[in-house]
């Protein structure tokens, strides 16, 4: 079955609604789904993503403010945190992998087994992101204490890969 957005957004929703009030005994309030063509404006806070691979093949990310990232990097690691360290950047990595890990396995009920990659975690001001081509995102946003926190899967089927093999020329020996 291909995943079409609405589908998308409810695996994305329940994931992320089974994280959150899990291991952060947190509740969400859920805002309106969308599809974004569009590269998204240079922004402010904390970017991670990891890469999903299978039949279908894409990218999965979470994006928040510094001050949403403190507070979910608290309640997850039990300790304050009121500025963006080592361990507000390890703690959002982990929580991406854990909502992007649980997209990945209700998907592979439709599309077949998937790989995931390493979180990479990207913080700053006035930054931006780009995925090379034109693709179709699912924006699923939350909100928390007036924060927003949202979740982006992008996905495409794998193209058949046939590289080329070099043609070398073997020459024989000349006899002499």
């Amino acid at each position: 079955m291909i995943p079409d957005h609405d589908h998308l957004v409810k695996i994305v929703r329940d994931a992320t609604n089974d994280v959150f009030s899990t291991m952060l005994g947190i509740e969400l309030q859920q805002a309106d789904a969308y599809v974004d063509t569009t590269s998204p404006p240079a922004g402010d806070g904390i970017l991670s993503f990891v890469g999903l691979a299978g039949s279908w093949v894409g990218t999965g990310s979470v994006s928040c403010s510094a001050v949403f990232a403190c507070k979910i990097s608290s309640q997850f690691l039990m300790a304050e945190y009121t500025s963006v360290n080592e361990d507000v950047l390890d703690a959002v990595a982990e929580i991406t992998n854990m909502i992007i890990g649980n997209v990945k396995t209700r998907l592979e009920e439709d599309l077949g087994p998937m790989g995931l990659s390493i979180p990479t975690v990207i913080f700053g001001r006035n930054f931006a992101s780009r995925t090379v081509g034109t693709f179709q995102w699912s924006v699923v946003p939350f909100v928390l204490d007036g924060e927003q926190f949202k979740i982006q899967i992008c996905l495409a089927p794998q193209k058949d890969c046939v590289r080329p093999r070099p043609h070398v020329n073997v020459h024989e020996p000349v006899a002499t």
